[in-house]
């Protein structure tokens, strides 16, 4: 990046990454704190709330669209003075001076002394007929999010790690049936997690079996279409949901330099939501946390925007005290 380029820089008090829950709630409480806020977003504001059919765990709302939830949050945003563009961040950098250059794929460059990352992750897709098709009409990436949907019916869960058999044993308090399907003959869960699903009667396991396919008529999601990995037989499993649970990547790409992270690349935080780069701030699905919900975006969010305006009084001051040394 050349001088002349961050000297053209649109200069702003706080840069978010992401406009899901968390982002759009950074913004709204930034906008309350008076601070010149611009929000980057690659889509339509919402996040995942845009692939939720029906939201029934957010406080306050015994019922909601994920689309209407997703628009009142950026209205409020919105309401406060925050800025929302569409584009892709590709570089959130830290200069020399300590602020950040924030640049995108359409070549626009944006300056910071903060940034608040919201950008979540994305679950692993198993790439199949029919998933996307029927998402939010019984294939799922969240079970906290969607299980009670499924009270009483039959429902498989895919994959064989902590998280699916976790959440395959969670499930079970809605289903009256669980399936894991598992494309080997044994689970990488941990032995303690393996378990407590093997004790479970709801829950049966379906070994050596990989989705081809996920068939559906009107009403949603109706069958798996399966292939055996050892000897090639295709079978069919009924089911009115299926659960995805085979990853989950965290949408860090775009921080340059060295921040610290957990083993599956989760930015570790600490209670003020700052992370180890001075000034960059985290909230939401991307941070580690124990669990990924609505609820926990908006609530990272709310102590993040808060902490940047710490944040930003704390440099002032100090900038002012500086200035003071050397006037003497």
């Amino acid at each position: 990046m050349t001088d002349h380029t961050e000297r053209d820089a649109m200069t702003y008090d706080v840069i978010i990454v992401g406009a899901g829950p968390a982002g759009l709630c950074a913004g709204m409480y930034a906008g309350r704190g008076m601070l010149k806020t611009l929000i980057i977003e690659r889509g339509l504001p919402g996040g995942e709330l845009l692939n939720t059919e029906k939201i029934e765990d957010y406080i306050g709302f015994e019922s909601i669209l994920g689309r209407d939830l997703a628009e009142k949050m950026a209205n409020h945003a919105l309401k406060f003075g925050a800025e929302i563009i569409t584009d892709t961040v590709d570089a959130v950098e830290r200069t020399a001076d300590g602020d950040f250059t924030v640049t995108t794929a359409l070549e626009k460059v944006f300056r910071a002394p903060a940034v608040i990352i919201t950008a979540g992750g994305t679950p692993t897709k198993l790439g199949v007929p029919g998933e996307a098709e029927y998402a939010g009409k019984g294939v799922s990436y969240c079970a906290v999010c969607d299980g009670a949907f499924f009270r009483g019916e039959t429902i498989a869960v895919v994959g064989g790690g902590d998280a699916a058999v976790e959440e395959a044993d969670y499930l079970t308090r809605y289903a009256e049936k669980v399936y894991i399907v598992h494309r080997r003959d044994r689970l990488r869960a941990s032995p303690i997690i393996q378990e407590r699903a093997f004790k479970n009667p709801k829950i049966e396991f379906v070994w050596n079996k990989v989705v081809e396919a996920i068939e559906g008529d009107e009403r949603g999601t109706q069958s798996l279409r399966l292939t055996d990995t050892v000897t090639g037989d295709e079978s069919s499993l009924a089911v009115t949901g299926c659960f995805i649970f085979i990853g989950f990547t965290p949408n860090t790409g775009m921080i340059r330099g060295h921040y610290e992270h957990d083993a599956q690349g989760y930015v570790v935080t600490d209670t003020h939501m700052r992370t180890s780069i001075p000034g960059l701030f985290a909230a939401g699905d991307l941070r580690v946390q124990l669990t990924r919900q609505i609820t926990t975006a908006v609530g990272d969010a709310t102590t993040a925007a808060i902490a940047v305006e710490k944040y930003l009084t704390e440099r002032r001051e100090h900038s002012k005290v500086q200035a003071a040394a050397g006037a003497t």
